[in-house]
């Protein structure tokens, strides 16, 4: 089943690398390195989305002056990110293996022109034999601005690399009936599209990461959506990655992809919500077209009202009636020239359906 995939980001969180205390667990980082190189010797193409800077920089500093959660984090993850890198640059030389580092923020993200520079710096080292290791930088990184958790970087990662398989690690075994604690509570083996599972889901946050099961279960929706794999198992678990990728009998849970082709300007549209600089706010008439079995554009014609300013090519909000949110898409024009042509009949659209994702 997921033998076949060639092209797999593996997202390896804080719950894995981060013993009881607080500080990295070098013997578990060592485990999954020797696994993630032999898949990389059966051809596998492998990008690593890894946590632990924040663990690897409290193993270092013992900080008697009080700090506030921010500056906590900037300093841990500072010096940690270096020592980070520096493990798995020696564990994976051990293999023969070399890896990069890539620290990205959430605004590089923002535009087509960010994205695109990110996605060919990937895509470089992955054509060279580099195994990337990509983090969020911390050290820049303030609350408004930062991802949910690595979970969304390593969904929009996986979406901007057209990877085929994305394999969340976490500390259990995958998604439950009900709470993993109670022995009468089972895995759920497959999730299919649209299959809701937040009744089943606490809302809680993990020990030492910023996310929890909820976050992981939104973003493989949205990634399996594109039509890429989801697999959420546990990191903690000896030989996980062996025993996913070899047919092993191991609990994990699996959400089913699309079969449906995205394109790969709709996967950054898709995952660019956040960074949405205006709203469009179609009619009732608009509206059902827009959700209809046609693909079609969005015209003036079916525009009433536009809230914010936004450049030509910005992600913009489409929002029907009742202030009801159905999607984001490019704008062709900007704000001031779309405003000139609100209601108006035989006019270019302001979204064209190329660059429209609907939710």
């Amino acid at each position: 089943m997921i033998q076949k995939y060639k092209k797999i980001a593996i997202k390896i969180g804080s719950n894995v690398l981060t013993q009881s205390d607080g500080t990295l667990d070098t013997k578990r980082m060592a485990a999954l390195t020797d696994q993630i190189a032999a898949l990389h010797r059966q051809g596998k193409e492998i990008i690593v989305i890894s946590s632990g800077a924040v663990a690897s920089g409290r193993n270092e500093l013992k900080i008697n002056k009080k700090l506030d959660s921010i500056e906590q984090r900037q300093l841990f993850s500072a010096v940690g990110q270096a020592k980070l890198i520096n493990y798995y640059y020696e564990l994976f030389r051990k293999h023969g293996l070399t890896v990069g580092q890539v620290l990205t923020t959430k605004e590089n993200f923002s535009t087509r022109r960010h994205y695109l520079n990110q996605r060919n710096c990937i895509q470089v080292m992955l054509e060279n034999g580099v195994i990337p290791i990509v983090n969020e930088n911390d050290t820049v990184s303030v609350s408004e601005l930062m991802f949910t958790d690595n979970d969304e970087l390593s969904g929009l990662i996986a979406s901007m690399m057209d990877m085929e398989l994305l394999i969340i690690l976490t500390n259990v075994d995958g998604i439950f009936d009900g709470d993993p604690t109670d022995p009468n509570s089972k895995i759920i083996s497959e999730i299919r599209q649209n299959e809701d599972v937040s009744t089943y889901i606490k809302a809680s946050k993990s020990t030492f990461g910023r996310g929890g099961m909820l976050t992981k279960t939104t973003i493989a929706h949205k990634i399996a959506d594109e039509g890429i794999e989801v697999i959420i198992a546990n990191g903690k678990r000896d030989g996980i990655l062996t025993d996913l990728l070899s047919g092993g009998n191991v609990p994990f849970t699996r959400f089913i992809p699309s079969s449906e082709d995205v394109s790969s300007v709709k996967k950054w549209i898709a995952h660019s919500e956040g960074f949405a600089k205006g709203e469009l706010h179609i009619n009732i008439h608009a509206a059902k077209a827009l959700c209809g079995d046609k693909a079609v554009s969005l015209l003036p014609v079916g525009v009433e009202k536009i809230v914010g300013e936004f450049e030509k090519d910005d992600i913009v909000k489409i929002v029907a009636p009742e202030n009801v949110p159905i999607g984001v898409g490019k704008a062709q024009i900007d704000s001031e020239k779309a405003r000139t042509l609100i209601g108006k009949k035989g006019q270019r659209p302001i979204v064209h359906y190329d660059y429209l994702y609907l939710d």
